[in-house]
């Protein structure tokens, strides 16, 4: 599945039998930021019949709205640690 981001365009991949339709998924990274990966990692586990529950970051960017951008996909976003200001 490609996807834009702030920079370019990137392709993320999944292999079909990587769960099954009405899984429940919990996306886990260290950093979100604009959300442009994370965004489209959720789109792809949707497309694939997942049940995204949470997205959970160690840091977040909260200025670069990449969290927002998840919560306004019904997704609910966890963090550890936010850094205002770039």
């Amino acid at each position: 599945m490609g996807y834009s981001l702030e920079y370019g365009l990137d392709e993320m991949e999944m292999h079909e039998d990587a769960l099954t339709a009405g899984e429940r998924v919990v996306l886990v990274d260290d950093l979100i930021a604009t959300g442009g990966t994370a965004e489209a990692a959720v789109k792809l586990l949707r497309r694939m019949g997942g049940n995204v529950l949470a997205a959970c970051f160690v840091i977040d960017l909260p200025d670069l709205g990449g969290a927002e951008k998840l919560r306004q996909l019904g997704v609910p976003v966890r963090t550890l640690v936010s850094f205002e200001g770039h």
